[in-house]
């Protein structure tokens, strides 16, 4: 006992010795200082650098470098352990540059380097940073770096964090350095181009303790392994999306089925089913296979997957039913299943999802109605049920519980929202998309319940109602609102608007334009009864300056004149004030609007000349200014807008001529001058407008406005009226389409210059009503997507080209009051139009038109046409004329025996006699036989 005693006595003196040892260097470490040495290499490492924030103002000689900004020391030793100067995501423009030296060495102690979200643009990755043996974490990532990975990484031997994603031009000669890196546990080489790389996976998964692998934008287009079987001991996050991936879903994924959690295979091009090994991933949490090229049907066997909570299918080509065994997955968060070829119905069995925060269907052929299980959902935020062939009612319960939901899509569905005009949800909407969806006829009360309201779309909804007093207040905090295509009425005069963009175009609204404050960006008010002078609007005053960026204010009764306020709107873009009252002269002040890209002023009373000042607005793609009293000479510099693609002034008052400037426009597609008094000839460098000469390559609409943020709302795009065949057609959506000259009605002269049929993708021609003389260019037949041809009313001579038989497109052609001759071609094409595209032509024969074609010369001149091979008469032209040359030889012997006695007489004993002769004859040789 005495001994057990004294040992106790010994353990609690060793205790307290301890003790206050340990705290004894826990006080010298509050009084720690950094390492002179190491403090002077990182004030050298700091002169190399570019700080124009001045964030590492911190680092100077009168501070301790342990208390530097991105500094971290050893409490015990003072010696650096972690360095980190990445950028904060919140803090834009304090990114540091400049090159990074190598007194970084003399950090003996560092474990930690993280230098991401940085500009060391034109820099490569120094190869010292392999020289530093103690590293474990390094993070290099989008910080433009360039050139070759150095090889000396593979020296880091106790690296167990490499991340070099995202840099600009990052390059890799091949992979086997890596190997070395045993003990790396997260690599991401994200943005490196490793098509080259063959045997990525083999080198890749050998790393003995990798658990996170990202690959994102590698370029790569090989799943297969290419030895034997594929290692990823303990393998937990793959991220290979947005690569080239061309293949089934590998089966060697199924070797993964203990270890990975998230498995992103999103953006590729995989193609097939989804393989029922995928359900062997046991304890898989995220699935992402969304923006590839997989078919066929879901399989069942997804709804063993217990642990899953994000599922994301979007934006393939499967066709099936939704699988009910997908409500087996108690653990999922989000399903997304949008934009795919779904059909069936919504399962009901989808009321046990109890987790579900999203819920996308939307895009599918889904059927039948909302299910009222949907609302017993209670974790659920957003749901999406948009562009389906649901129908049917949504009532108060089937939105019952949704007390969170923070989202609703119901748009483009056949669905209609009934519900009592004093319901109260018990969610509070951020974003509410219900166009063409049923929410009429009424305006809905329930809106003025939702106070957090971002974004109401209700375009197409079927509302005719007067729009409530409260609903304008209300609107000042949505950022986004579309009430376009219904059939909503009221005064807009003193309401005050403030969303960002705004849409209440095509209803029946009236009185004078709204005030708006300087958040405003996108005010679109077409298509209603909106009066009174546009001055008001244009001229008031605001505290800040303003963002308007589109203003559309067509098809209104709008009057006065235009003011000289532009000086308050310079970031307007678009601007259309189309088909009002509007009178006056256009304001010198316009040429503030240096940005502007769309101008469009057509029908409505302006007068005047074009001001200069507009040719400050350089940036101008789209000019419409037709159906107006604009006199004068066409200004010169208008020929030298760079960007122009539409230029109409049709049905003005001016003159002049068009000069050879005008082949600069190389982007136009449509030039419209029609109705004018313009003179001269036509310029013969056409062929240099390459847009007109097919030798553009558009991807993109470049004639609308694209706006929102996040979300995916329509665009404005810009629409004109046209006259491609006769009649007015007004083109919006496919605008771009469009390739079209239109000079008729002026007093143009000279002969139509050759080079225009070079203009192979123009659509619509019209050179009618001129004094344009000369032939018909031969090879306008090489227009081959001509569909509208007028050259009427002209003094055009000659034949009409053989090669215009060839345009298939062709719908419409007026060749009528010319000086044409000789045959049409024969053609399907051009022998399908009426004869009234031909009169006024007296030389012209041949069908459609009833001059005959019968003079020797055309005779001949039609059969060389037709046959190269040298037969003189066409096969079927022969066998008409003999067969017409027999029945009136015919006819006309038998009208003369008929009515002449003595011929009959004559004729009958001709025939008796030709009978007796042939009778003796036949008598003669018999006997002769039988002697």
């Amino acid at each position: 006992m005495a001994i057990r005693y004294e040992t106790q006595i010994l353990l609690l003196i060793f205790s307290i010795v301890i003790t206050l040892h340990f705290n004894a260097y826990k006080v010298a470490g509050l009084n720690m200082t950094c390492n002179e040495k190491e403090r002077n290499a990182l004030l050298s490492f700091k002169h190399g650098l570019a700080d124009p924030s001045n964030r590492l103002s911190s680092w100077s000689d009168e501070q301790d470098c342990c208390r530097w900004l991105g500094v971290q020391c050893n409490n015990i030793t003072g010696r650096v352990v972690e360095l980190n100067l990445s950028t904060p995501l919140d803090s834009p423009y304090m990114e540091l540059s400049g090159e990074l030296s190598s007194s970084l060495l003399e950090l003996k102690s560092l474990i930690r380097l993280d230098l991401s979200l940085n500009y060391f643009v034109n820099t490569q990755i120094p190869s010292f940073l392999g020289s530093m043996k103690g590293l474990r974490y390094l993070d290099l990532s989008l910080s433009g770096f360039m050139g070759l990975i150095p090889h000396q990484l593979r020296n880091l031997s106790n690296l167990q964090h490499l991340n070099i994603g995202y840099n600009y031009a990052i390059q890799i000669d091949n992979l086997n350095w890596i190997s070395r890196l045993s003990s790396l546990e997260y690599l991401d080489l994200s943005g490196v181009d490793l098509h080259k790389e063959v045997d990525w996976l083999q080198v890749l998964s050998a790393l003995p303790s990798l658990s996170e692998l990202h690959l994102e934008n590698c370029q790569i287009s090989n799943l297969r392994p290419p030895k034997g079987k594929t290692n990823f001991t303990y393998l937990q996050v793959l991220d290979l999306s947005n690569n080239n991936l061309n293949q089934e879903i590998p089966s060697w994924i199924s070797n993964l089925s203990t270890t990975l959690v998230q498995l992103d295979l999103r953006s590729n091009f995989l193609q097939g089913e989804i393989p029922q090994i995928m359900s062997s991933l046991q304890n898989i949490k995220i699935l992402d296979l969304q923006g590839n090229q997989l078919r066929g049907e879901l399989p069942d066997s997804l709804g063993q997957l217990k642990h899953l909570e994000v599922l994301d299918l979007s934006n393939n080509t499967i066709t099936c039913p939704i699988p009910s065994s997908f409500a087996n997955l108690s653990s999922l968060r989000t399903l997304n299943l949008g934009h795919n070829q779904l059909n069936g119905t919504i399962p009901k069995s989808f009321g046990f999802l109890k987790n579900l925060q999203v819920l996308n269907l939307g895009g599918n052929s889904l059927t039948g109605g909302m299910p009222l299980t949907l609302g017993l959902l209670s974790n659920l935020v957003t749901l999406d049920l948009s562009s389906n062939l649901l129908e049917g009612s949504i009532k108060e319960t089937n939105l019952l519980k949704l007390s969170k939901l923070k989202e609703l899509r119901l748009s483009s569905t056949n669905l209609f929202l009934s519900v009592n005009s004093s319901w109260v949800p018990h969610f509070q909407l951020e974003y509410v998309l219900l166009s063409s969806c049923g929410v009429g006829p009424e305006f809905p009360a329930w809106l003025k319940t939702q106070s957090s309201l971002k974004v109401l779309t209700m375009s197409k909804a079927g509302i005719s109602d007067l729009a409530p007093r409260w609903f304008w207040n209300w609107t000042l905090q949505i950022e986004f609102l579309d009430l376009s295509n219904n059939l909503i009425s009221g005064d807009l005069s003193n309401i005050f608007l403030n969303s960002s963009i705004i849409n209440l175009s095509s209803n029946l609204f009236k009185g004078r334009l709204p005030s708006v404050t300087a958040n405003v960006e996108v005010l679109n008010i077409a298509n209603n009864s909106i009066s009174g002078p546009i001055s008001p609007f244009l001229c008031e005053r605001m505290n800040a300056t303003n963002k308007l960026t589109v203003l559309d204010v067509s098809n209104n009764v709008l009057s006065g004149d235009l003011s000289h306020c532009w000086v308050h709107w310079q970031a307007l873009m678009h601007l259309n004030l189309g088909r009002n009252n509007l009178s006056g002269e256009i304001p010198n002040s316009i040429g503030y609007l240096s940005g502007l890209e769309s101008l469009l002023l057509d029908n409505n009373g302006f007068s005047g000349y074009i001001p200069s000042s507009l040719q400050n607005c350089s940036m101008l793609k789209f000019i419409d200014i037709g159906n107006n009293q604009f006199s004068g000479t066409l200004p010169a510099w208008m020929w030298e807008m760079q960007y122009l693609m539409v230029l109409r002034l049709r049905s003005n008052q001016l003159k002049g001529s068009i000069t050879q400037k005008m082949c600069q426009l190389s982007s136009l597609i449509v030039l419209d001058l029609a109705n004018n008094s313009m003179s001269g000839s036509i310029p013969n460098c056409l062929d240099n407008m390459k847009t007109m000469a097919g030798e553009d390559d558009f991807f993109a609409n470049p004639l609308k406005y694209s706006y929102g943020f996040g979300f995916n709302y329509d665009n404005y795009r810009e629409s004109l009226v046209l006259v491609p065949k006769g009649d007015e057609l007004e083109y919006r959506d496919n605008l771009i389409l469009v390739r079209m000259i239109d000079l008729s009605s002026n007093n143009l002269s000279g002969a139509i210059p050759l080079e225009i049929s070079k203009l192979s993708a123009l659509r619509f021609l019209n050179l009618s009503r001129n004094s344009l003389s000369g032939e018909i260019p031969k090879d306008m037949g090489n227009m081959k997507l001509l569909e509208s041809l007028d050259l009427s009313l002209n003094h055009i001579s000659g034949e009409i080209p053989q090669s215009l038989s060839d345009v298939s497109f062709l719908s419409f052609l007026n060749l009528s009051y010319n000086n044409l001759s000789g045959r049409i071609p024969t053609s399907t094409q051009l022998q399908s139009f009426e004869a009234l595209s031909y009169t006024g032509n007296p030389e012209l024969c041949g069908p459609p038109v009833t001059n005959n074609c019968t003079s020797r010369e055309e005779l001949l001149g039609s059969a060389f046409d037709g046959h190269a091979d040298g037969d003189f008469f066409d096969t079927s032209d022969f066998y008409m004329g003999m067969g017409v040359g027999f029945a009136a030889g015919f006819w006309g012997v038998c009208s003369v025996i008929f009515f002449n006695r003595t011929c009959r007489h004559a004729y009958f004993h001709f025939l008796d006699h030709l009978k007796d002769l042939i009778y003796v004859n036949l008598v003669l040789k018999a006997r002769r036989l039988c002697a």
